[in-house]
Protein backbone atom coordinates (compact mmCIF):
# COMPACT_ATOMS: atom_id res chain seq x y z
CA UNK A 1 0.00 0.00 0.00
CA UNK A 2 1.39 3.39 -1.03
CA UNK A 3 2.01 5.98 1.64
CA UNK A 4 -0.43 8.92 1.46
CA UNK A 5 0.70 12.49 1.77
CA UNK A 6 -1.78 14.28 4.00
CA UNK A 7 0.21 17.33 4.97
CA UNK A 8 2.47 19.82 3.22
CA UNK A 9 4.65 20.62 6.22
CA UNK A 10 7.93 19.82 4.48
CA UNK A 11 7.02 22.14 1.58
CA UNK A 12 5.96 24.98 3.89
CA UNK A 13 9.15 24.66 5.96
CA UNK A 14 11.20 24.97 2.76
CA UNK A 15 9.16 27.97 1.61
CA UNK A 16 9.67 29.63 5.01
CA UNK A 17 13.38 28.72 4.93
CA UNK A 18 13.25 27.10 8.34
CA UNK A 19 14.12 23.67 9.70
CA UNK A 20 12.51 20.82 11.57
CA UNK A 21 14.70 21.64 14.56
CA UNK A 22 13.59 25.29 14.72
CA UNK A 23 9.93 24.28 14.47
CA UNK A 24 10.42 21.59 17.11
CA UNK A 25 11.93 24.10 19.54
CA UNK A 26 9.07 26.55 19.01
CA UNK A 27 6.48 23.80 19.51
CA UNK A 28 8.34 22.27 22.47
CA UNK A 29 8.54 18.87 20.80
CA UNK A 30 11.36 16.82 19.31
CA UNK A 31 12.95 17.22 15.91
CA UNK A 32 12.23 13.52 15.35
CA UNK A 33 8.50 14.13 15.79
CA UNK A 34 8.56 17.01 13.31
CA UNK A 35 10.55 14.83 10.91
CA UNK A 36 7.87 12.11 11.10
CA UNK A 37 5.22 14.73 10.27
CA UNK A 38 7.31 15.99 7.32
CA UNK A 39 7.64 12.49 5.88
CA UNK A 40 3.96 11.71 6.56
CA UNK A 41 4.93 8.76 8.75
CA UNK A 42 2.79 10.40 11.45
CA UNK A 43 0.29 13.25 11.51
CA UNK A 44 0.00 16.09 14.01
CA UNK A 45 -3.24 16.44 15.94
CA UNK A 46 -5.65 19.15 14.83
CA UNK A 47 -4.66 21.24 17.83
CA UNK A 48 -0.98 20.85 16.94
CA UNK A 49 -1.71 21.64 13.29
CA UNK A 50 -3.16 25.01 14.37
CA UNK A 51 -0.08 25.64 16.51
CA UNK A 52 2.17 24.85 13.54
CA UNK A 53 0.18 27.26 11.36
CA UNK A 54 0.57 30.00 13.98
CA UNK A 55 4.31 29.43 14.34
CA UNK A 56 4.83 29.41 10.56
CA UNK A 57 2.39 32.29 10.02
CA UNK A 58 0.29 30.42 7.44
CA UNK A 59 -3.35 29.48 7.11
CA UNK A 60 -3.91 26.03 8.59
CA UNK A 61 -5.40 24.96 5.23
CA UNK A 62 -2.02 25.59 3.58
CA UNK A 63 -0.59 22.74 5.64
CA UNK A 64 -3.01 20.16 4.22
CA UNK A 65 -3.11 18.38 0.88
CA UNK A 66 -6.53 19.12 -0.66
CA UNK A 67 -8.86 16.15 -0.98
CA UNK A 68 -10.62 17.58 -4.06
CA UNK A 69 -8.99 18.64 -7.29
Amino acid sequence: MAKKNYNRLKVILAEKETTNKVLAIKLKTTAATVSRWCTNDAQPSLEKLYQIADVLNVDVRDLLVPNKK
